[in-house]
């Protein structure tokens, strides 16, 4: 079971790292001053990426949990 728990926390953290790319995408296009039409185009870019990060990373604690609970 701890492969299970180490493949679900690196999948977290995967996902954690894919959550903060796209805080930090949208922070830079929100500096970038772009009008409210380009600001709502560049998250809508970003929106996808930022729901399949989250996923992941929930299907890592899943996984964590799911080790913990099992082992």
């Amino acid at each position: 079971m701890q492969s299970l728990i180490w493949s679900g926390a690196a999948l977290s953290v995967v996902g954690l790292a894919g959550l903060v790319w796209c805080i930090v995408t949208v922070a830079r296009a929100r500096r970038a001053g772009l009008s409210d039409e380009a600001l709502r185009a560049e998250v809508q870019k970003v929106l996808p990426y930022n729901l399949g990060a989250l996923g992941l990373s929930v299907i890592g604690l899943m996984l964590v949990i799911l080790g913990i609970f099992l082992g």
